[in-house]
């Protein structure tokens, strides 16, 4: 059993295809779970799934355990108060959780273009009205899981999961997970953090020791 089937009872009911071994369903949720708190305020729904993650003492499985505990105490106001202050505020949030940003200094830069490309190779396109740059952390998150899964075409190999993530996410999400976790407004987001991190830490090991 990995780190991550071992931390994570998922709440994702949509079956997967048959060729998607049990393992890669797992991290996929992950990747998912991050997507969609990212993408937006959590809303009830999403609070109470979250408040039934289970974990055990490895450290991602603490972070999640962190999580579902937090997560049955906060309201669905407060967390959208939090997330405000987080990624929206008055002008901008306490972060920028984009690529442009953590790898440049500046957002729309040489990693947003080049994510455009690696997208378009692979028939990606940024959904119909949204309007915010494909390199945040969100996107990014869900763009793995679809690539795990295959939700939009085929799954993909290991070898191509592995180029994507050491191209787009590994030079900068684990940073921006580690500044999630220690944020000033974070207190549901903290765990989110902690989670993240440690998920593309076990990630990055992962696909070291693959030889893809």
């Amino acid at each position: 059993m990995t780190d991550t089937e071992a931390a994570m009872d998922t709440t994702q009911t949509r079956t997967p295809p048959p060729t998607i071994a049990e393992e890669d369903r797992l991290r996929a949720d992950l990747y998912d779970f991050l997507g969609l708190v990212l993408r937006a305020p959590p809303g009830d729904e999403v609070l109470q799934r979250t408040a039934a993650l289970e974990g055990d003492d490895t450290p991602l499985g603490t972070a999640i355990k962190s999580l579902a505990r937090v997560a049955r105490h906060i309201s669905p106001q407060g967390a959208e108060r939090e997330f405000n202050a987080l990624f929206i505020g008055l002008g901008r949030g306490e972060l920028l959780p984009y690529a442009s940003y953590y790898l440049t200094g500046f957002l729309n830069e040489k990693p947003l273009a080049s994510l455009r490309r690696d997208m378009a190779a692979r028939g990606l396109t940024r959904a119909p009205g949204v309007f915010e740059p494909e390199d945040n952390i969100a996107s990014l998150m869900e763009i793995m899981a679809s690539l795990i899964t295959g939700r939009h075409g085929t799954p993909v190999p290991l070898a191509d999961q592995k180029t994507f993530f050491n191209k787009h996410i590994g030079p900068w999400a684990g940073h921006f997970f580690a500044d999630l976790e220690g944020a000033r407004n974070s207190v549901l987001y903290a765990p989110v953090g902690a989670a993240g991190r440690v998920f593309l830490e076990i990630e990055a090991e992962a696909f070291r020791m693959s030889g893809s």
